[in-house]
C-alpha cells in the first residue's frame, strides 16, 4: 500500500502539534480526518490548509472522551473514506500541581482525557486499522524525566505508553505497527499560556539543540513513522525533547 492512498485520523487536530501532524500528513499525499471537539472554524482551517496543498481532508467533529462520540468519529471516517490506515491518537490535557496538593479533579481531568480517551482510540484503532497500518500515540517527554510537579500528568500518559506497547505486539501479525512520540516542550499557544516566559528560558536552557521544539518536529517524527520507512520499528516510545531526555 503506498502513503499516497492512506486514509488518516488525527484527534485533536485543529491546532497545535495536532494541525501540524494534520497538515504534514496530508502533504504526502494521505487522506486525513482533522478531528476536533469545539473549534470548527479552527478545523476548517487545517482543512484548507491541506486541500490547498493539493490533498484531500475532512473535518469531523466529536469529543473522543465520550465513547459514543468517538464511535461515531470511526464510523463517519470510514463512510467517508472506505477504511483506515493510520490513527493518530493526539487529544491530552495537561494538569500540574505536586502530588501532595493535587485535586482530585485534575486526576480525573488527566486520566479521563489522556489515559481513558487515548485507550478508546486505541480500542477502536484495533478494531478498524487496515493491515500493515499505523497507529502513533501522541505522549509527553514527562514519563521519562519525571520533573516535579508533572505525577498525575506523567502518570496519565504513562498508562497510554503501556497500552500502546502492549497493543504492537497484539498488532503485529497484522503488520501494524503501533509506536509513541514523546514531545519535549513545544512551542505552541498551550505552551506559551501555561509558561511564564523565565520558565520557558529554563526550558530552552536544558535542551541541548538550544531552542524550544516545533509543532512541525513532532510531525516529521510521525509522517516518518507511518511510512514505509517506519514499518521496522513498533513498540517504542520514541523521545522527541531535542536531547533533553
Amino acid at each position: 500500500m503506498t502513503q499516497e492512498r492512506r486514509v488518516a485520523l488525527v484527534t485533536g487536530g485543529s491546532r497545535g502539534i495536532g494541525r501540524a501532524i494534520a497538515e504534514r500528513l496530508g502533504r504526502t499525499g494521505a487522506s486525513v480526518i482533522v478531528n476536533y471537539r469545539a473549534d470548527g472554524d479552527a478545523a476548517a482551517g487545517v482543512v484548507d490548509a491541506i486541500i490547498r496543498a493539493g490533498g484531500s481532508a475532512v473535518g469531523i467533529q466529536a469529543d473522543v472522551t465520550d465513547p459514543a462520540q468517538l464511535r461515531g468519529l470511526f464510523d463517519a471516517a470510514e463512510r467517508r473514506f472506505g477504511r483506515l490506515d493510520i490513527v493518530v491518537s493526539n487529544v491530552g490535557v495537561a494538569r500540574f500541581a505536586p502530588v501532595a496538593a493535587t485535586a482530585d479533579d485534575d486526576f480525573d481531568a488527566c486520566f479521563t482525557t489522556n489515559t481513558r480517551a487515548g485507550f478508546l482510540a486505541l480500542r477502536e484503532a484495533a478494531n478498524r486499522v487496515s493491515d500493515s497500518g499505523r497507529v502513533v500515540v501522541i505522549s509527553s517527554g514527562v514519563t521519562i524525566t519525571g520533573r516535579p510537579g508533572s505525577g498525575v500528568y506523567a502518570a496519565s500518559k504513562a498508562a497510554l505508553e503501556q497500552l500502546a506497547r502492549v497493543l504492537a505486539r497484539e498488532l503485529g501479525p497484522r503488520q501494524i505497527t503501533v509506536n509513541c512520540v514523546l514531545p519535549g516542550a513545544i512551542r505552541t499557544d498551550a505552551l506559551a499560556a501555561g509558561v511564564p516566559a523565565e520558565m520557558a528560558g529554563r526550558m530552552v536552557a536544558e535542551i541541548p539543540l538550544g531552542r524550544l521544539g516545533e509543532p512541525d518536529d513532532v510531525a516529521d517524527i510521525v509522517a516518518f513513522l507511518v511510512s514505509d520507512g517506519g514499518r521496522w520499528i513498533t513498540g517504542q516510545s520514541i523521545a522527541a525533547g531535542g536531547g533533553a531526555f
